[in-house]
């Protein structure tokens, strides 16, 4: 057995495509595998920001050989017939084949070996392949070859069974040489295998591994802040993104001047987080202390003082600005900075961010009723100034930061904790892991605002594709899903999308089927399977996502279960038997059975059952008791089995038949009262 390893060197790699790239790699390489005929032990790769390289361990020298087997014309069929068929299979006459008796008479077969070839030729036919072909969101072009990638491609390692492959990269020059850290290394150095790899870019100060780079970023954060006497404050994102910056993290902290802490907090943490990648810190009343931490990629003679003392200039600088636009953008209301959205173009067929603002408030007036404890006036004015700060100075120079400041400035104008809060909240959710607003005021304001933009996005045909999501719409959908649920609000959503759509422009019908898929997604962590969403969905009359929910929870219950299991395979026993017979009579056997012509003790007990089952999970759903209703339809499992124990359907007497086609019919129409049991999968 042989090992692969590739490693691209190349300019630095933007941190938030390593991993995706790591990723893509890896799969591109299982996929192709099992293609050319090779079994490999593992594939790993490994990312960091100069360099992409792929390990593939436990691979043959000698990819296998390959027999396949041909059917060909049937024996005695005209000359022309057999002569294609030889060609086809690349043989020249009837001995290379065999005669073979099968059900539909005597065959000619083809025994087609296909001896293998040499792994190394393999590899540097599909590796070639990969690297062509390979999905990055941006690539480029560079002189030194014929293909696009993420950066220009500096050299490249390519070593099979400790030999060079000599991959075609154009000019990029392929061996066993490779570089360490940029500034910490001196000179290139070959490499015989992997564990000779990683030991000498260890040497040459670099950390292979993305996750022991992050492990040991984690750690040295958690050292420097202790010794300090402070925390590191948690940043998931940063912690990612710094992990892609670097190949030799060194931790080190730095102060902030003191005339800045009374800056808001949220300024100060963006200033450092989102330009310097700074970490924040935290004292022991988990308020905002004055040190940072940074993650530098030098090892410095002087402990890295000169390092500390440019960033903390740098900081300082980042300070001052938003300083001034602090103290700047107080002096006007926030309200003096409405009439400016006139001027901000929202979207060119949906007009300005003020129009916007106006078709908020209009529809405030649906979804209030809908929010317990919102108050119509405070959500008018909250809306009225949730855009304002766009045109603040602050804003401007951080836009990370809107409607963060839209709370301090209202806040500063006298407006109430209510309104301002609502205007710092009216953008979350922005992801599954955000906090959701609560707030009767704040929640009312995310909810219309984020219901005015999918209903209009939509009616002007500007929708999600598989390739691109340019307006977040997606992320909008999870996010009323999400202050939905969260809040347990009963709001009809077909009522919202048409009071949201432009008028004449009624989009409910595809928002309804995109919450479908948004809902599915959502509700996957939490086990929920997406076949039942779809069976309850497609009832075409259930738009209450609170109500939805509790309905499919329900329903995964009784699925789950003995008598729900079966009566599913009942249900499609008898959803197949009408579709074949309707299919062929050419007609429909819907409406209810004559009681006269239930003749065996089975239909009359069945045909009962369904009535009382029909009247008892009518009666749980209108009172939403979807257990009950779950109950009522389990009770059906005994007569059904019974029924197709003992009665025949397809029974020679027509009028018999008929009555029999009835009753199936009945059956498939209780149960879908309830949900589509013809989407459940399983």
């Amino acid at each position: 057995m042989a090992d692969l390893l590739l490693e691209l060197l190349t300019e630095e790699i933007p941190a938030r495509m390593q991993a995706i790239a790591a990723r893509e790699l890896k799969r591109l390489v299982e996929e192709t595998l099992p293609e050319v005929n090779l079994v490999a032990r593992m594939v790993e790769t490994f990312v960091t920001p100069r360099r992409l390289t792929l390990v593939v361990s436990g691979l043959p020298k000698m990819q296998p050989g390959s027999v396949e087997e041909r059917r060909g014309p049937r024996v005695g069929s005209p000359d022309q017939a057999v002569q294609g068929f030889l060609k086809s299979a690349g043989l020249n006459s009837l001995d290379q084949c065999e005669k073979r008796a099968t059900d539909k008479g005597e065959f000619w077969f083809a025994i087609i070996k296909r001896p293998g070839v040499a792994t190394h030729l393999v590899l540097l036919g599909f590796l070639h392949t990969i690297l062509r072909v390979f999905p990055w969101s941006k690539s480029m072009r560079f002189p030194a070859a014929d293909f696009r990638w993420v950066r220009p491609i500096q050299s490249s390692i390519c070593l099979f069974d400790g030999k060079v492959l000599k991959l075609p990269l154009g000019s990029v020059p392929v061996g066993n040489r490779t570089e360490g850290h940029r500034f910490l290394s001196r000179g290139a150095f070959a490499v015989r295998d992997l564990k000779d790899y990683r030991a000498k870019l260890r040497r040459a100060k670099v950390v292979l591994d993305a996750r022991e780079r992050r492990a040991l970023i984690e750690a040295g954060l958690a050292k420097a802040a202790t010794k300090a006497g402070l925390k590191v404050r948690h940043d998931e994102v940063l912690l990612e993104e710094v992990t892609g910056l670097v190949e030799w993290p060194v931790v080190l902290i730095g102060s902030i001047d003191p005339s800045f802490m009374d800056l808001p907090p949220e300024v100060l943490t963006t200033a450092m987080r989102a330009h310097q990648k700074y970490f924040a810190t935290l004292d022991k009343a988990d308020k905002l202390a004055p040190r940072f931490l940074l993650v530098s990629n030098m090892e410095a003679p002087d402990g890295g003082q000169a390092i500390v003392a440019g960033n903390e200039r740098v900081l300082k600088a980042r300070l001052a600005d938003a300083r001034f636009f602090w103290d700047q953008d107080r002096k006007a209301k926030l309200a003096s900075r409405v009439d400016k959205l006139k001027e901000r173009v929202f979207h060119a067929k949906l007009g300005t961010t003020f129009d916007k603002m106006l078709r908020v408030s209009t529809l405030a007036e649906t979804v209030v009723p809908y929010v317990p404890g919102a108050d119509l006036a405070r959500l008018r004015r909250a809306i009225e100034l949730a855009k304002a700060d766009l045109s603040s100075g602050m804003v401007g120079e951080f836009p990370e930061l809107q409607g963060v400041m839209g709370r301090y400035y209202a806040l500063h104008d006298g407006e109430t904790a209510e309104v301002a809060d609502a205007i710092a909240e009216h953008y979350a959710p922005q992801g599954p892991s955000d906090r959701c607003p609560t707030a009767p005021v704040s929640v009312a304001l995310a909810l219309t605002d984020k219901l005015d933009t999918l209903a209009n996005f939509f009616a002007i045909g500007e929708k999600p594709t598989g390739s691109g999501d340019p307006f977040a719409l997606r992320r909008a959908a999870l996010g009323v899903i999400r202050l939905i649920l969260e809040n347990k609000l009963r709001v009809p959503l077909r009522t919202a999308f048409t009071a949201a759509a432009p008028a004449g422009k009624d989009p409910g019908k595809e928002l309804l089927a995109f919450f479908e898929d948004r809902l599915k997604v959502h509700l996957r962590e939490r086990g929920v399977r997406h076949d039942l969403i779809a069976a309850v969905f497609a009832l075409g009359d259930e738009d209450d996502l609170v109500r939805l929910l509790a309905r499919v929870e329900a329903l995964q219950d009784f699925v789950s279960g003995a008598d729900g299991a079966n009566l599913l395979v009942a249900y499609r026993r008898a959803a197949n038997i009408l579709r074949i017979e309707e299919k062929k009579d050419g007609r429909t056997y819907s409406g209810v059975p004559r009681p006269d012509l239930l003749q065996a003790a089975e239909e009359r007990k069945l045909d009962k059952a369904l009535h009382d089952a029909a009247l008892s999970s009518a009666a749980a759903l209108a009172k939403e008791d979807f257990g009950a209703a779950m109950a009522a339809l389990a009770a059906l499992r005994g007569p059904v089995d019974q029924f197709f124990d003992k009665v025949t359907v397809n029974t020679d007497d027509k009028e018999l038949r008929e009555n029999r086609l009835r009753l199936l019919s009945q059956i498939r129409d209780t149960l879908n009262h309830v949900a589509d049991f013809s989407r459940i999968e399983g």
